[in-house]
């Protein structure tokens, strides 16, 4: 299970820690590898004292089996921040690769590609394990970027451009506008 940690200051992006829980040695005991997950996100939780939790939201998958144990780890994970009164938000998958990478199709190399670009990070080994690691702070930088601070495009959005540009809004408005016939 990846998890990350950023700081935000102003428009910076500053990413603290990034990095996966190794639950394999654990085997097959999924009550132990719950327990492991929400000991871990509260001693992170107690270490950086975030102010909020972003996760990515359940998908449908083919394995039923999976798919109840990946939303279970989710919840103990929810769990562990909402023990500590800390506020969480979903976001599906296709939502976090598109504000990453521009599409909802990317796939995990590119996500993780697209971070170390956006973000200049160093170089990692593209391993599974790091990639689980990405997929978590890609996680992070969607939540940032969907509370309207938008760094990607050199800090542009299409908000900030109207913002300055209201004159193209206006023009762009009036030169599409119908004429209208006066009725006397």
């Amino acid at each position: 299970m990846g998890y990350a940690i950023i700081e935000v200051t102003g428009q910076r992006v500053d990413v603290l820690r990034y990095d996966v829980i190794n639950l394999k040695q654990y085997g097959s005991n999924h009550a132990v590898k719950l327990k492991k997950i929400f000991d871990r996100m509260v001693e992170l939780i107690e270490e950086f004292l975030p102010d909020e939790l972003a996760i990515e939201a359940p998908f449908f998958g083919v394995n039923v089996q999976s798919m109840l144990k990946l939303g279970r780890a989710q919840g103990v994970a929810i769990a562990a921040a909402l023990s500590r009164q800390i506020p969480y938000v979903e976001y599906a998958p296709t939502k976090v690769k598109q504000s990453v990478t521009g599409s909802g199709s990317a796939s995990k190399e590119q996500v993780a590609h697209m971070l170390r670009q956006t973000l200049k990070l160093p170089p990692i080994e593209e391993a599974s394990k790091f990639l689980d690691a990405t997929d978590a702070l890609a996680v992070a930088v969607c939540h940032h970027y969907m509370k309207g601070n938008n760094v990607k495009a050199g800090g542009k959005s299409w908000g900030k451009f109207l913002d300055e540009n209201p004159d193209r809004l206006a023009s762009g408005a009036a030169a599409k506008k119908p004429a209208r016939a006066k009725a006397k």
